[in-house]
């Protein structure tokens, strides 16, 4: 055994001065000097955090966090909510034009986008590397959810059976069959996904160079993906201005739940109840009402019988077309396709119209006894453009105020429980959208063609806005700010889930019930494969 003697001093890390020690070897004692230096950083700050403005609460611990971001979690999704029904209201007054085109569709995805933004916007560089991944697992989870679970249950809310290429409108006798029930749409759906395809092209752009370039090609692409998403941001709005359709499209969504409430409220203040206690269909006063509008008594409703009834019921200050609404009638109730409505196929309608509507709590207390005060409130036009833009003023003040402290928590929970902030984001922020997306469900249980159509192309419009705006701006913040390409995996599964989504609603108009398993398990194999993906990317050879 070799024993010696050697002199030490206590290097105390508290002290404000440290005069290291070398040991005739290490050189580079202003490495040792910054090391403790470090150290005596860490033991001050890593405990505390910063609460947001000064005044918004933080939490350092798991569960503090967790109430932090439900409590952030529901002002945001109240947000989404106020700046939804705003803009629905502003285009039902406004109709289709240059704000229902260009201005609503961007205010709907604010909250969306001030994520993105404030996710990289404050902070040091190395600070915003770690905090932006949330901006990329909102982007990320809003498509995943939004092409898997929400279009899953969109297809078995609004399941029909199947007769041949086609399925037959609020005719769900087959129960679950995988073949033999499902959904129709109209081609204007399938455009719809078209233009959702093309929105993911920035994603390719600047994804497919990231394994064969260097740092400053890599930023080459950024910026060409980012001047390609701005143009396509641009284009879309000017196509939904030039392209009116779309606007009546999302206009013909709002409207027709307004219509029938109109006409349920006229037929329940005239008869009563249109349902019994147990929550089937009052036939006898149903009957009564098909005989007063069947003019010639032949047992069957003419389109001129229906639009006789329809322009003869008052529905205030609600403008609409009265042979657009018999010509939905039609699509709707009849369905032995022989141009009447004979007394079940009127009762079944009415029945399917009772039912959809009482599943929103809005809607709930308008199908009571004929004697309620509820009622639907349609006040002049200056009134309604006045709350419509209420609802704007206050969604875009409450996005914009509780964006960051809802990204801070996001990135706090991460740092608590070590789970990587993406994973949270993209399983967290796209429940934001929970009253919309529970809204779309509830429309689809109408069970026709037509409701089908404009359930799913919202869901596509909704992911081409997502893609172009917050896209845009989570490449400016990346490139700006000279972050660096690490998003590869996240990348991956958003094109492959928007070209399994897009490329199926592209080509076909009819959608068995057995597709939405295909879309409910994109949903979990998606994380599963950014978790792969992110852990093959830590060895040596790169993504392909």
């Amino acid at each position: 055994m070799i024993a010696g003697t050697a002199q030490s001093r206590m290097i105390n890390p508290n002290t404000s001065q440290v005069s290291p020690i070398s040991n005739g070897i290490v050189e580079n004692v202003d490495e040792v000097q910054r090391l403790l230096s470090d150290v005596k950083s860490s033991n001050v700050t890593s405990d505390t955090c910063e609460d947001t403005y000064g005044i918004l609460p933080c939490s350092d611990t798991v569960i503090g966090n967790i109430f932090l971001i439900i409590g952030y979690g529901y002002l945001m999704s109240l947000a989404a909510k106020y700046l939804s029904n705003g803009s629905e209201g502003l285009l039902e007054i406004l109709g289709p034009g240059i704000v229902g085109g260009l201005i609503l569709p961007g205010l709907t995805a604010l909250p969306d986008a001030t994520i993105v933004l404030v996710s990289g916007l404050f902070g040091s560089k190395e600070t915003a590397q770690g905090v932006v991944s949330v901006g990329m697992g909102l982007v990320a989870g809003s498509t995943v959810m939004a092409l898997t679970i929400l279009w899953g249950s969109c297809i078995v809310a609004g399941k029909c059976d199947r007769e041949g290429s086609t399925t037959k409108d609020l005719q769900d006798t087959k129960g679950f069959s995988l073949t033999g029930s499902g959904v129709s749409t109209d081609i204007w759906t399938c455009y719809a996904a078209r233009i959702m395809l093309v929105s993911v092209i920035p994603f390719a752009i600047v994804q497919i160079p990231q394994p064969f370039s260097t740092d400053e090609q890599s930023r080459i692409a950024i910026l060409v993906a980012l001047i390609f998403s701005v143009f396509l941001l641009i284009s879309y709005f000017l196509y939904q201005v030039l392209q009116k359709r779309i606007q009546r499209r999302r206009l013909a969504y709002a409207k027709h739940k307004h219509v029938m409430i109109g006409i349920l409220k006229h037929f329940t203040s005239i008869l009563g109840r249109l349902r019994m206690a147990d929550g089937s269909p009052n036939r006898e006063k149903l009957e009564k009402l098909f005989k007063e509008v069947d003019v010639n008594k032949d047992e069957s409703l003419s389109p001129t019988e229906l639009r006789a009834m329809i322009t003869g019921i008052n529905l205030e200050e609600i403008t609409f077309d009265a042979d657009d609404v018999v010509g939905k009638i039609m699509e709707e109730f009849d369905i032995s396709n022989d141009s009447n409505v004979d007394l079940e196929e009127f009762i079944r309608g009415i029945y399917a119209q009772l039912l959809f509507l009482q599943r929103t709590k809005e809607q709930l207390d308008l199908l009571g006894d004929c004697d309620s005060e509820a009622v639907v409130e349609i006040e002049n036009r200056k009134w309604n453009i006045f709350k419509a833009v209420l609802m704007l003023v206050v969604g875009v003040i409450i996005a914009v105020s509780f964006a960051h402290p809802f990204v801070d928590s996001i990135e706090n929970f991460s740092t608590a429980t070590t789970i990587p902030s993406f994973f949270v984001a993209f399983l967290v922020l796209p429940f934001v959208r929970f009253n919309e997306a529970y809204a779309l469900v509830n429309f689809a249980t109408s069970k026709g063609k037509t409701t089908a159509s404009l359930t799913l192309s919202q869901i596509y419009a909704a992911i081409t806005m997502n893609h172009n705006l917050c896209l845009s701006v989570f490449l400016g913040i990346v490139y700006t700010r000279d972050l660096t390409w690490d998003f590869s995996a996240e990348v991956w599964i958003i094109l492959i889930v928007s070209l399994i989504a897009g490329i199926s609603a592209s080509i076909r108009t009819t959608f068995p019930l057995w597709t939405c398993l295909v879309a409910y398990a994109l949903y979990p194999f998606s994380p599963l494969l950014v978790y792969i993906l992110q852990r093959d990317a830590r060895s040596p050879h790169l993504l392909l």
